[in-house]
């Protein structure tokens, strides 16, 4: 320990030197003198105890560590806050005092000024907003980490909303994730037991696509089309003549964020059906589609009574981070959802290998599910989940943290976004107080059930076809012969 202390000084001595040198001859401002407080930060939190009192302290010290990484998201904003939000959400895999800490990003990021805002607009759609609008709010609807969203009305009357970049993201994004990729790198050089190198990958193959938020635009009608069967479903609609890369203009609904029990109570909207409706949107997109959104933190799903019908509707926003799973992937994950389901746990083991959990299966089925292996064993559909099962799975979090590590660098890069997207899902029905219905499994096997039909249709069409070629090939070989 005190070695690792010492490498850990040396560096954020070097680091923070060299850096202030840099910084000072090239006049950058305050956000990029975080990354060198983050260093100092890293120095401060471990040195500050010895062996005994770190162990001892160990709540203390994620909860400072958490509040210090909190504080270099906001300063730096963009990058820093995406990857922020990434580890706020996985409730089931990290450290209580990380996600508690850290959720608070989904709500305050920092907003961009009116005058970067115009800058934007007038950049990209070469006009001044009197000439493309009515009226626009100067105040955001919300600011998150890549953008902010404006309310305007255009001159034919319709309602918008605007969701404009901040104006830094994109030189910056490349720069954040070079940072980001050498700290992670010396911080498993000086805890090997701590290997994150997963949250650069998904960094650099996910920030461009959300960046693009014409790529935005397109999943959003993707997605609306795929699930047209749901009436409670409802995406904005997309106009392109005043969407870029940069600007997605869309239809502005008007709704309640999906953990907001108050505002639900006061437009008697049934938080089960809530509940059960976003379980068979996403055990569609998951085991059917394969075509998943990846980002449900509760300012991305609106709830409201439709205007016309009166009835509930779930409003889908942010489009910008989708994961497309592979077919043997997505049919493997049926076959473990089931098996989880059923407490067949020789499936259980079997689907958890082939997707990569080698050895760590066990671990890998609680993390999944957030459930203890006991449930595990006994069939999550079986057992209800319980408040000490949920303080228990939040404790082995913290005592398991170097093996889910592991794990998370063995499991196929398509995992990670599904982890994360379970984290909030179940964070929105612990919120609802709907997270033991059985429901929810009653959709997941249905939707498993028709995956899983639909595979083995397209195999034995397949397979018939082959079939049918080689009888033609063999009747024209034989009459080609003679």
């Amino acid at each position: 320990m005190a070695a690792r202390l010492l490498k850990l000084s040396s560096l954020a001595t070097a680091v923070f030197a060299s850096s202030g040198f840099y910084f000072y001859n090239k006049q950058l401002d305050l956000s990029d003198l975080s990354v060198v407080r983050f260093g100092r930060a890293a120095a401060t939190i471990i040195s500050g105890k010895d062996v005994d009192g770190f162990f001892f302290c160990r709540g203390q010290v994620h909860r400072r560590s958490a509040e210090r990484l909190r504080d270099l998201c906001c300063a730096n904003r963009g990058t820093f806050i995406k990857v922020g939000q990434h580890l706020g959400a996985l409730d089931y895999l990290l450290p209580e005092e990380y996600t508690s800490t850290l959720k608070v990003l989904h709500s305050s990021a920092p907003q961009s000024s009116m005058e970067e805002i115009q800058q934007v607009i007038r950049e990209d759609l070469g006009k001044e907003l009197s000439d493309l609008f009515v009226s626009f709010e100067e105040k955001p609807q919300g600011a998150a980490s890549l953008a902010q969203v404006h309310k305007a009305v255009l001159h034919d009357g319709r309602t918008v909303a605007l969701k404009i970049q901040h104006p830094k993201v994109q030189t910056q994004s490349s720069k954040d994730i070079m940072v980001m990729e050498v700290l992670l790198k010396a911080i498993h050089w000086l805890f090997p037991d701590f290997a994150f190198m997963w949250l650069v990958e998904e960094a650099k193959k996910n920030m461009p696509l959300e960046l693009d938020f014409l790529n935005e635009g397109h999943n959003a009608e993707k997605v609306a089309s795929m699930l047209a069967h749901f009436p409670f479903l409802k995406v904005p609609m997309i106009h392109w003549d005043l969407s870029t890369k940069r600007i997605l203009t869309m239809e502005f609904i008007e709704g309640g964020q999906v953990n907001d029990k108050n505002y639900m109570k006061e437009h008697d909207i049934n938080v089960n059906e809530i509940s059960e409706n976003l379980g068979k949107l996403y055990s569609e997109m998951i085991f059917v589609h394969g075509f998943v959104h990846c980002d449900p933190h509760p300012g991305n799903v609106l709830v409201r009574k439709c205007p016309q019908s009166k009835k509930m509707e779930i409003v889908l926003l942010d489009h910008g981070l989708y994961q497309a799973l592979q077919p043997d992937f997505r049919l493997n994950y049926c076959r473990l959802w089931m098996s989880l389901i059923k407490g067949d746990m020789s499936g259980v083991e079997r689907y958890s290998r082939r997707l990569g959990a080698g050895d760590l299966y066990p671990l890998f089925a609680c993390v999944l599910t957030a459930r203890s292996w006991d449930a595990v064993n006994a069939g999550i559909s079986s057992v209800p989940v319980t408040h000490a099962e949920d303080v228990e799975i939040r404790t082995n979090a913290a005592l398991y943290l170097p093996q889910i590590s592991d794990l998370l660098n063995r499991v196929p890069r398509q995992m990670l976004l599904l982890l994360k997207t379970n984290d909030l899902l179940r964070g929105i029905e612990t919120t609802l107080q709907t997270r033991a219905a059985s429901s929810s499994f009653i959709n997941m096997s249905r939707c498993c059930i028709r995956a899983m039909a639909r595979s083995e249709a397209m195999n034995s069409l397949l397979s018939t076809s082959l079939k049918k070629i080689n009888i033609f090939a063999l009747l024209h070989f034989f009459t080609c012969s003679r």
